[in-house]
């Protein structure tokens, strides 16, 4: 429900337009987005006064605002969160070069006026978030790996929360990409699936490394349309075939994106939705900030232990494992370190270079048994810095295997160890790069 903004020149000519954001700062002031050098813009720098209509989305009461302006911000906090949230919509709609924003225009609230009119019944108030957000910080608190610190965190949104749409998603530095490791209430698992950063509301949210949140319902809000096209012009020459589909809402209401930071480093982004409009409240907003900086502590704490500690203990004894069927081709793509399981796509990129070199070690020397520091140090796969989560890769390796290929799993066998199962006769085979 966009706003509207009247201003007035100095000869009394009045102006009315529409307004992107109006953006609550406190109880005496707002920030209104500045995105054009049209005539609002020059009314109220010669004329600093403005009145501003807004409505109540739930239960459509009208509100003037009568403002007086201040300054425009072109930096900071307040100015990157309007432009991250105005730059979020516009991926979706086509619109990054014409909704921009340019400023954040400071207003002071002078009086508030109700409009007479019929309203709706408003939502019972919901009760307080922060018992719920407790019993979602202590249980990540006791988790002991990242696998399980994914599963209990969405878990943990959906039964304390009731937020039933969730994913979590990684961030890749060499690539600049996110890649989602664990989702929960999607009929598509869709682990595995990547969006850019700067691509969408979760893209967008990582890139500017602050929360968006979106309470409506807009048609180009859909995924696929979002993430193919990232794909079809991405300079790294990655096909679509092999694109794993992005689990998301057809008819998404309500998305809110929260970057997972620690200091400047982006770690990943916590992402929940609802076909609800305006289902998440800044309360809710707040909370999952907090919630996702628990987070960041965990996964580095985690990746940390998991890379530099290896139990000293040797691996427990492999089980007998009969390997009987048909044999079943690897292919493996050079290029883009796609692999492939027979015709079925697996994965691709570090994690598709990973299970490549698992395999070439099982077939050529019958190794089963392998440590995440002998990945790390391996020259030829030329792994990105610990910084990088190579954990959280094999995780998303193991989801992977597990939902498309059950004749190979990984099993873990300790920290920092796991063991590859093959259950099937394999045929290796390599395409070079051209």
């Amino acid at each position: 429900m966009p706003s509207v903004i009247a201003t007035c020149a100095p000869d009394g000519t009045p102006n009315v337009a529409y307004l992107s954001q109006v953006h609550y700062v406190n109880e005496r002031q707002v920030s209104l987005s500045f995105q054009f050098f049209n005539t609002t813009r020059k009314n109220i720098l010669v004329n600093p006064r403005a009145t501003v209509a807004v409505l109540d989305p739930a239960t459509a009461a009208a509100y003037r605002l009568h403002l007086e302006y201040l300054h425009t911000e072109t930096e900071g906090p307040l100015f990157e969160s309007m432009k991250a949230k105005l730059a979020g919509i516009a991926s979706h709609t086509g619109m990054s070069k014409v909704f921009r924003l340019q400023g954040s225009d400071l207003y002071r609230v002078l009086s508030v006026e109700r409009v007479h009119g019929d309203t709706l019944d408003g939502a019972a108030p919901r009760p307080s978030v922060l018992p719920e957000l407790r019993i979602c910080l202590t249980t990540i608190s006791r988790c002991t790996d990242l696998a399980s610190l994914f599963d209990e965190t969405l878990r943990g949104l959906e039964q304390h929360f009731r937020i039933g749409h969730s994913m979590l998603l990684i961030h890749e530095g060499a690539r600049q990409r996110l890649y989602t490791v664990a989702t929960r209430g999607y009929a598509e698992l869709g682990v595995g699936s990547e969006i850019g950063v700067g691509e969408g509301v979760i893209g967008v949210a990582a890139r500017e490394r602050t929360p968006i949140r979106i309470g409506y319902t807009a048609p180009e809000y859909l995924y696929g349309r979002t993430t193919r096209a990232g794909f079809a012009q991405s300079n790294a020459g990655e096909a679509l075939e092999t694109e794993i589909p992005f689990p998301g809402l057809a008819d998404s209401g309500s998305q809110l994106a929260i970057p997972i930071t620690l200091g400047m480093q982006l770690l990943g982004v916590l992402y929940v939705e609802s076909p609800q409009e305006t289902r998440f409240t800044y309360e809710d907003e707040d909370a999952l900030v907090v919630l996702a900086g628990q987070l960041a502590f965990a996964i580095e704490l985690l990746s940390h232990a998991t890379e530099q500690h290896e139990q000293a203990k040797e691996p427990a004894p492999a089980a007998t494992v009969k390997s009987g069927g048909a044999p079943v081709t690897v292919r493996h793509f050079a290029v883009d370190h796609s692999v492939f399981i027979g015709d079925e796509y697996l994965i691709k990129g570090v994690a598709g270079a990973i299970v490549w070199k698992l395999l070439q070690d099982y077939i050529d020397g019958g190794r089963s048994d392998f440590t995440n520091r002998e990945l790390r140090l391996d020259p030829a796969l030329r792994l990105p810095d610990i910084t990088d989560n190579l954990e959280a890769r094999l995780i998303l390796l193991q989801r992977r295997l597990a939902a498309r290929c059950p004749f190979i799993a990984i099993e873990k066998t300790g920290r920092g160890r796991f063991r590859l199962n093959v259950e099937r006769p394999l045929r290796l085979s390599q395409v070079p790069a051209h």
